[in-house]
């Protein structure tokens, strides 16, 4: 089976859209945002959400949502000054583990300028080992519309 086009999503694609101001830091060298911003952008979105959406503060939490995945396909660039719309969606949820997928569209992309696929393991803070994903972020995800939210993924 091989694996849908991705860049054939669409910003209705996501349930979650979250604005994010590139900086002027953001252009390396090249004239471009770096690619490690783009990983920067795909965890503000996903944790500015999650306290949102769950109306608590994550970071006090006894369970903690480590990153174990990250990864990113480039389709095109994005340069400072721009306002990036970040798309976040369900893909995964299990007992202790959360897979989004992510996407940035640029001002005036209707494509997809990135992709991405973003893993938190919930652990305990005390141990550091796996634990069941909190009921509060339980709640929040609920309002993704469950996993395969996207529908060309």
């Amino acid at each position: 089976m091989t694996e849908p086009d991705p860049t054939a999503l669409r910003r209705n694609d996501f349930p979650v859209l979250r604005s994010l101001p590139t900086r002027w830091s953001d252009d390396d060298t090249y004239g471009h945002v770096n690619n490690v911003v783009h990983h920067s952008m795909f965890d503000t979105a996903v944790n500015g959400w999650l306290i949102e959406a769950s109306g608590v503060d994550i970071r006090t939490l006894p369970a903690i949502g480590l990153v174990v995945e990250t990864s990113c396909r480039y389709f095109a660039e994005l340069r400072f000054p721009e306002t990036v719309t970040a798309g976040v969606a369900l893909e995964h949820l299990g007992t202790s583990s959360v897979v989004y997928r992510l996407a940035l569209f640029g001002a005036a992309s209707q494509q997809p300028v990135a992709v991405g696929r973003f893993v938190h393991v919930y652990v305990s803070r005390d141990d550091r080992r796996p634990t069941p994903v909190p009921p509060e972020i339980r709640r929040a995800l609920a309002t993704l519309g469950g996993p395969g939210s996207v529908s060309r993924s």
